[in-house]
C-alpha cells in the first residue's frame, strides 16, 4: 500500500489556513466518475459532418500534384480542403504553446506545402456527411510525390552529407555565419569559470555519452475538435486543449482571421502533459466548416496521435564532471544534440539550463544544439528537455559518488543549490527546498531497507523553473452567499478544486459553497495555457485578488449599512464585524440578499501578469529487480519527494508526483518511437508503444516537502513537471546497483539490458 507522508512543513510558524492544505472531493469529481463530463469528442450537433485528414505514407517527399477533384465529387463530400487553402505565413516569431513558435511552421505542420517531412504529415482534408464516405474521399485524392532520402538519427541529421529538410535554414548561434543549409537550427551556448584549469585539479574525472529516443505524452484521450461556422463568419469551437485562448489565437493566425471570430468553448481534457499546448486539427476543421457550411467534428486515432502529433525529443549527450577529493563538483562539460522533428524547436535550451540545476558549480560549459529531422514536429511533454539532461547528469554523479565510495546523496547534499546562489542558467535562487528533498530521501524508511540477490537501490534529483505569465478570474458572491469562481484554466490536474480551496480561505466560507468554472474565450479575459506548472501559482494570483476585492466591497457595504467607517469592519471567517462590537455580524447570505440596495451585484475580476514563480526539485530513491536470465527490470518500490511550496490540495499534489514517476519510469524501461527503414512508425498503438500499466508498478510513496515560495500568497511553487525529471537516472542507477552494469541508452528494455549482462561475460 502507498506511505504517503503528511506534508513535511519547513516553515517555522503554522500558518493556520483552514481551507488551504485540506483534502476535499474535486467539485468536478461527480461527473467524472459517471461519465457526465463531456470531453472534446462528446459533442453532437444537428447536421454535423465529419472530417478526415489525408497523411503522408513517406518520411521525406516532394510533392508534385495533388489532384482532389475526384473526392469533391463524390456524393456525401462537402468540402475539401489542402495547403493552398491556406495563407502562406512568413516566418515569425509569436507566442503559442509552451514557448515561442514561428508561424510559417506551424502552418506547413498543419498541412503541407511544398513538400512532406514525416509520415503522417497532413496534406488534405475532407468533410463528409459519414466517417465511411470520407475515407472513401481520402483514398480518391491523388497525389504525386518524388520520394527524397530522410533521416531520423539526430548525429546523422547534424552530419554535413545528410539529406536536408530545409534549403533556407541556416544555423542560428554560431560565428561566423554559415553560408549553406543545415539542419541544424540553432547552438545554444552556457558557460562560466574556468573549465580546464577547473578539470585539471579534479581528483575524479567522470566522461560518459548518452542516448534517448522520442516517446509521445501518451494521452489517453486523442485530440478532438467540433466547429460551426455560421453565415456571418464566426466561429465556435468545441475542443480538448490546455488552453483554449491558445488554440483561438493560433487557429485566427493560421487561417488569416480576427481572433474576435472565434469563440473556443473548453470540453474536459483527458490528459496532455504538454502535448496539447498546440493545434493540429482545429484550423483545418474551422477551414472544412466554413466552406461546407455546417458543423465540422475531426477525432484523430491513436493512429494518427502517434504519427503527426509532437512526441518529445530523442537525444544524444556526452558529459563530462570533475569532482574533489571530498566530493565537491569543480567542474563539468556537455554536450547535448536534441531531434525538433520536422520544424525548429527542441527543447535544448531548457535541457542545458536544467543540466545541472540542482548543483552548485563554479565552472561549466555546456553546448546544446536544435536539429530538424524526419518526424513529428515535438511537443512539450511535462519539463520538456529536462529528464533527458538529468539522464545523463544524474547517472555521471552517481558515478563519482561510486568512485569516491559515497553515498550518493551525500554527494548531492554537498553541492546542493541553496539560497543566494547563482543558478546554472543565471539568476540567484531565491528559497528553495532542494536540500529538503533530499534529507526527505534520506530520513524515509525506505532507503534503509535491505536489498536481496539482483536487486539494487539507485537515486536521482531533479529540477524545473515553472511559470507564471497571464491569468484572469472573476469571481461573484451568488444569491444565496455561495461564490462562482470563474477562470480561463482548463483543469488538467484538479486546478478547480485549488481555486476553489483558495477562494474559501480568503472569502472565508465552505469550500462546498464555491462553484469554480473553466469559462470560455467570450466569458473571462485572456488567460494563457495550462502548462509550465503555472495555474496553481498563476491563475490562484488572480482569484486570491479577485477574493480580496469582492472582500473589499463586503466590507464596504457592510460599513454602509451600519453607517460607519469601512475601517471599523472587519472580515473574520466568512462574515463582516464591527471592530467595536455595536452591531451584530453580517454574512456573504445577508449582504447578497441586500446588494440591490447597497450597490448592485457582488463581483470583481483580476488579471494579472504573475511573476515570482517558484522553481521546483525533487529527489527519488528507486529499488529494482533485475531478472539476470531476460534482462527484464522490476520496480520493487519507489519514493519521492518534492518540494511544493504549498500544497492547496495534498491529495492533487501527490498524484501529481507519483503521475510523473510513472510516465518516467515508463520513458526508463520500454518506451520508444520504433522506425523502419523507410522511416515510417512501427509501433504507432498503445499494444506495440509499451507504457506502463498498474501491474509494471508499485504503489508509489510520496513525501510533500513545504518550503513556501515567497512570489506566491500561500507560497505555491508548482509541482505538475519536476516530478518527471529523476526517474531514468533513478532506475538506471538501481539498475546499476543491481548489475554493476552503467546503462546509457533509453530505454533499457529487456533486451538492451540482456545484451550489456552477456556482453559483461555474465
Amino acid at each position: 500500500m502507498t506511505t504517503t507522508a503528511t506534508p513535511t512543513t519547513t516553515t517555522d510558524t503554522n500558518p493556520g489556513y483552514k481551507w488551504v492544505g485540506t483534502r476535499p472531493v474535486r467539485h468536478d469529481g461527480l461527473d467524472k466518475v459517471t461519465g457526465r463530463a463531456r470531453f472534446g469528442a462528446d459533442l453532437s450537433l444537428p447536421g454535423m459532418l465529419t472530417g478526415a485528414v489525408l497523411r503522408s505514407p513517406h518520411a521525406h517527399a516532394r510533392i508534385r500534384s495533388i489532384d482532389t477533384a475526384p473526392a469533391a465529387a463524390m456524393e456525401g463530400v462537402k468540402a475539401v480542403v489542402t495547403g493552398a487553402d491556406f495563407p502562406m505565413l512568413e516566418s515569425e516569431a509569436g507566442e503559442g504553446g509552451e514557448g515561442a513558435v514561428d508561424f510559417r511552421d506551424l502552418c506547413r505542420n498543419i498541412m503541407a506545402r511544398d513538400k512532406v517531412l514525416y509520415e503522417g504529415h497532413a496534406l488534405a482534408a475532407v468533410a463528409a456527411t459519414s466517417r465511411r464516405v470520407a475515407l472513401a474521399a481520402l483514398a480518391a485524392i491523388k497525389v504525386d510525390y518524388e520520394v527524397l532520402p530522410h533521416v531520423i538519427d539526430v548525429e546523422e541529421a547534424m552530419a554535413p552529407d545528410a539529406p536536408i529538410l530545409h534549403e533556407d535554414m541556416f544555423t542560428s548561434g554560431v560565428e561566423p555565419a554559415p553560408e549553406k543549409p543545415s539542419n541544424i537550427a540553432d547552438r545554444c551556448l552556457y558557460e562560466r569559470g574556468d573549465v580546464d584549469q577547473a578539470f585539471a585539479r579534479a581528483d575524479v574525472v567522470v566522461e560518459r555519452e548518452f542516448a534517448t529516443r522520442p516517446v509521445h505524452q501518451g494521452y489517453i484521450e486523442p485530440h478532438a475538435v467540433v466547429v460551426d461556422t455560421s453565415e456571418d463568419g464566426r466561429a465556435v469551437v468545441w475542443c480538448s486543449s490546455q488552453g483554449h485562448f491558445m488554440v483561438r489565437t493560433l487557429t485566427a493566425k493560421l487561417l488569416g482571421w480576427e481572433p474576435s471570430r472565434i469563440k473556443v468553448i473548453p470540453a474536459e481534457i483527458g490528459g496532455g502533459f504538454g502535448g496539447k499546448t498546440t493545434v493540429y486539427i482545429e484550423p483545418v476543421a474551422t477551414l472544412l466548416s466554413q466552406k461546407a457550411g455546417r458543423p465540422v467534428k475531426i477525432v484523430m486515432t491513436r493512429d494518427e496521435v502517434f504519427r503527426a502529433t509532437g512526441p518529445t525529443s530523442g537525444s544524444k549527450m556526452r558529459l563530462k564532471v570533475g569532482a574533489l577529493r571530498d566530493g565537491t563538483l569543480v567542474a563539468a562539460e556537455g554536450w547535448l544534440a536534441y531531434q525538433a522533428g520536422a520544424f525548429k524547436g527542441s527543447p535544448v535550451e531548457l535541457g542545458v539550463m536544467c543540466f545541472l540545476a540542482p548543483y552548485d558549480v563554479a565552472n561549466f560549459r555546456i553546448e546544446g544544439f536544435d536539429v530538424v529531422n524526419n518526424m513529428p514536429k515535438v511537443a512539450a511533454y511535462r519539463a520538456p528537455g529536462a529528464p533527458m539532461a538529468a539522464f545523463a547528469s544524474e547517472t555521471v554523479l552517481d558515478e563519482i559518488a561510486a568512485e569516491l565510495e559515497m553515498d550518493p546523496l551525500e554527494l548531492r547534499i554537498r553541492n546542493a543549490a541553496e539560497e543566494g546562489v547563482k543558478s546554472f542558467y543565471g539568476p540567484r535562487f531565491r528559497k528553495i527546498g532542494y536540500r529538503e528533498t533530499i534529507d526527505a530521501v534520506r530520513d524515509h524508511p525506505h532507503y534503509s531497507v535491505p536489498l536481496g540477490p539482483n536487486q539494487g537501490r539507485g537515486v536521482a534529483s531533479g529540477f524545473w523553473f515553472n511559470f507564471g505569465s497571464v491569468s484572469s478570474a472573476t469571481v461573484h458572491i451568488n444569491e444565496d452567499g455561495g461564490a462562482s469562481v470563474m477562470t480561463g484554466s482548463p483543469d488538467i490536474g484538479g486546478s478547480r478544486a485549488s481555486m476553489a480551496l483558495m477562494a474559501a480561505e480568503e472569502l472565508g466560507i465552505d469550500v462546498y459553497r464555491i462553484t469554480p468554472i473553466v469559462a470560455d474565450t467570450e466569458s473571462i479575459g485572456f488567460t494563457d495555457l495550462t502548462g509550465g506548472s503555472r495555474v496553481t501559482h498563476a491563475t490562484g494570483m488572480a482569484v486570491i485578488e479577485a477574493c480580496r476585492k469582492v472582500v473589499a466591497d463586503l466590507r464596504a457595504r457592510a460599513a454602509k449599512m451600519w453607517d460607519v467607517d469601512v475601517d471599523e469592519v472587519e472580515w473574520v471567517e466568512g462574515r463582516a464585524q464591527h471592530a467595536g462590537g455595536n452591531h451584530p455580524p453580517l454574512s456573504t447570505e445577508d449582504l447578497a440578499e441586500t446588494s440591490g440596495k447597497t450597490g448592485g451585484p457582488i463581483t470583481a475580476t483580476a488579471s494579472l501578469n504573475a511573476r515570482g514563480a517558484g522553481v521546483a526539485f525533487s529527489t527519488q530513491v528507486c529499488d529494482v529487480e533485475v531478472d539476470p536470465e531476460t534482462g527484464a527490470v522490476k520496480i520493487l518500490r519507489y519514493t519521492t519527494a518534492q518540494d511544493a511550496g504549498r500544497a492547496i490540495h495534498p491529495s492533487y499534489v501527490e498524484g501529481q508526483m507519483q503521475g510523473g514517476v510513472v510516465q518516467g519510469i515508463g520513458w526508463a524501461l520500454n518506451e520508444e518511437y520504433i522506425f523502419d527503414g523507410r522511416g515510417a512508425m512501427e509501433n504507432p498503438g498503445f499494444l506495440d508503444y509499451r507504457m506502463p500499466v498498474a501491474s509494471d508498478l508499485p504503489m508509489i510513496d510520496t513525501v510533500i516537502v513545504e518550503v513556501p515560495n515567497p512570489g506566491h500568497p500561500y507560497g505555491v511553487r508548482g509541482v505538475g513537471e519536476v516530478g518527471i525529471v529523476p526517474p531514468m537516472a533513478a532506475v538506471a542507477n538501481a539498475i546499476h546497483d543491481a548489475t554493476g552494469l552503467r546503462l546509457e541508452e533509453l530505454p533499457m528494455s529487456p533486451v538492451k539490458v540482456l545484451a550489456a549482462i552477456g556482453a559483461n561475460g555474465d
